[in-house]
């Protein structure tokens, strides 16, 4: 049985406005998930559905209302310096003083959680997120990919077992994206476990062992990634043809046939219809040239769970 790193039962927070009982807001209602050590685990959900509250109620920014929360075992209710000391918070916004060196902020950021200077691995975090050669220079004269890879860095000074990272990529172009997930993996390989909220569901879908969906405070989905996706039922082929002149004899039960000058697009329940029979019913009215299939992806169930 895999050792769970961090754990929510019936976890709850309600903001309450004073002067209007009825105008409290639910952003937690009694979320229930565990996240195993060493996964990369994916919190997805709309803006405002909870995913935010839960990070900084772990971080020790935010009082939760009710329910339970450990990390490691421990509860937050009874130890919430040992909790905060366990995690390391990868914010969205990009916060450190521009006339510090990458080095000096590290260093200092590494006092704050009390770790003594002969303690500090400053260079080498520096070095696993490719900034070493950055390590001595103004942090306002990084890229917005430095940045978000000093981020990454201040995170882990006090060498936390878990890394959330939330919106990591948020303003990030395709190549510095894609450092920045290999330094992920690389910190994953060593044995950090990392929790991962973003909008760019394919990430989350290339990323993560497991995904937990959050809509409107509650939990309306929670597995594997591979299980989550085998939840798709609507499928299209597309046909690239020519001599397309009967396309109004290609007919089939619980298929839906659109046809855009070269193409025919079959859409179709998998779990209603066989491909060979659209394939079969295509070829007798047309010249097949070509195939192509979509099988769907996370955003698929993403918009079906959350109502789009």
């Amino acid at each position: 049985m895999n050792k769970i790193a961090l754990s929510a039962e019936n976890l709850t927070k309600i903001y309450k406005n004073n002067n209007n009982v009825d105008k409290s807001t639910l952003a937690l209602n009694k979320l229930n998930l565990k996240v195993e050590c060493g996964e990369i685990f994916g919190l997805l959900g709309p803006n405002g559905a909870g995913k935010s509250t839960f990070i900084n109620i772990l971080a020790g920014t935010v009082i939760k209302t009710s329910g339970k929360a450990e990390v490691w075992g421990i509860d937050l209710d009874v130890n919430p310096r040992q909790v905060r000391a366990s995690i390391g918070v990868v914010p969205q916004e990009i916060n450190f003083d521009p006339f510090f060196s990458p080095k000096k902020m590290l260093d200092l950021h590494a006092g704050f959680y009390g770790v003594k200077k002969n303690d500090r691995i400053t260079e080498l975090i520096l070095k696993m997120v490719s900034l070493e050669e950055q390590a001595n220079s103004y942090t306002r004269s990084l890229s917005g990919g430095m940045k978000r890879r000093l981020l990454i860095a201040k995170a882990m000074v006090h060498q936390p077992p878990i890394l959330i990272l939330d919106e990591p990529t948020a303003g990030v172009d395709v190549e510095l994206r894609k450092n920045l997930w290999s330094n992920v993996k690389q910190l994953n390989k060593l044995g950090v476990t990392i929790i991962l909220t973003t909008h760019q569901l394919y990430e989350a879908q290339e990323m993560c062992n497991r995904i937990a969906i959050i809509n409107k405070g509650n939990l309306v989905a929670l597995d594997t990634t591979k299980k989550l996706l085998e939840q798709i039922e609507t499928k299209k082929i597309k046909f690239k043809v020519k001599n397309l002149n009967n396309f109004d004899k290609i007919i089939l039960n619980n298929v839906k046939f659109t046809k855009s000058d070269d193409e025919i697009i079959a859409t179709y329940d998998k779990n209603k219809s066989g491909f060979e029979k659209i394939i079969a019913i295509v070829k007798e009215n047309a010249e097949i040239m070509d195939i192509s299939t979509d099988d769907g992806d996370l955003e698929d169930i993403f918009l079906k769970l959350t109502n789009g």
